[in-house]
């Protein structure tokens, strides 16, 4: 947690490994304990990586808010049918369904093929969130610049700001995730650590748009600093002011605005941030200048089967009493 340029909490709890298997608890000896450097696997918090990328090439003026994304990607048929915008990708608003198996294909080819020819589920314009919008961001901005998603976030975003502990896996020494098995999961790989626990983003290589990058609580730390700071962090630019508030302005770009159920009682005043299934979370709170990180690996070793926010609402609260 934080506020302005000081960094007022950093601590960690718990275990970073506890489990050789769902059925196999490590002995005491073999733990490994959490320590405030751990990386996590930030699932969906990959999306505002991918959110400002976007947003990158749009002050460079290379990529139009309300451009259609077949005048970028015209082989993406289902997308061009249906005149599905750039803003409405990272809105969710496309009509898109959450996912595709993209697991289950038995090729590259085949996984681009579902995604090529993806029709929307709902009408464009009615918000559904899904991870086919960031995918399909990620190949408009792949195919505009003719670099590949990691190389954008690397260069474009961690190595300006200094965040040497951010990328797409593999992630050695990772908090582990889940004992991936069916049927609660979507494979059958065993306990995941180090590699990405989102299926879809694992059958891609493990650089997705929407899943896929690994960091810990200090270098988003920065990254939160950065944007409260208007783009900038030190010496370092990534966006302009403008192109921050644009992400940030209702309904925002990629990023979720005061959203109860996971910012607690920073939600009310223009607070920005987004959620991972892993157990991850990050709020940014403009008003106050605040910002709260939190990350846990809940699905380890197996993930919940009620799934709850409770503790990251709780933070967000705490926050901002503190803050008032």
């Amino acid at each position: 947690m934080g506020r302005g340029p000081f960094l007022v909490v950093e601590e960690a709890f718990g275990w970073a490994v506890t489990h050789r298997s769902v059925d196999e608890e490590l002995p005491a000896y073999r733990k490994v304990p959490l320590h405030t450097g751990t990386p996590f696997d930030l699932a969906s918090l990959t999306k505002l990586f991918t959110t400002v990328a976007a947003v990158q090439q749009m002050e460079r003026g290379r990529l139009g808010l309300d451009a259609k994304v077949a005048s970028y990607l015209p082989e993406f048929t289902g997308a061009a049918r249906h005149g599905i915008t750039v803003r409405q990708l990272l809105t969710h608003t496309s009509g898109l369904r959450p996912e595709l198996p993209l697991y289950d294909c038995a090729s590259d080819a085949e996984r681009l093929a579902l995604l090529r020819e993806e029709e929307p589920s709902g009408d464009p314009g009615t918000y559904l969130y899904s991870d086919l919008n960031m995918l399909l961001v990620q190949h408009v901005l792949e195919r505009i610049t003719g670099e590949r998603l990691d190389r954008l976030v690397r260069d474009g975003i961690t190595r300006p700001l200094g965040m040497t502990q951010t990328g797409f896996g593999p992630c050695a020494f990772a908090a582990a995730t889940e004992d991936q098995r069916r049927p609660w999961a979507k494979a059958d790989r065993g306990m995941v650590r180090g590699t990405v626990h989102d299926e879809n983003a694992f059958a891609l290589g493990g650089v997705a748009g929407h899943a896929g990058l690994f960091s810990t609580t200090g270098d988003l730390a920065v990254f939160c600093r950065a944007l409260l700071g208007g783009g900038g962090y030190g010496t370092a630019r990534i966006l302009g002011p403008d192109y921050v508030d644009l992400m940030l302005t209702p309904p925002g770009l990629g990023f979720r605005l005061d959203e109860p159920w996971f910012m607690g009682e920073l939600a009310g005043r223009g607070a920005a941030g987004h959620t991972g299934f892993t157990g991850t979370s990050l709020v940014i709170d403009p008003a106050t200048d605040t910002f709260v990180v939190l990350l846990a690996n809940t699905v380890h070793p197996r993930r919940p089967a009620k799934p709850s926010s409770a503790p990251r609402a709780a933070a967000g609260t705490r926050v901002a009493r503190a803050v008032r």
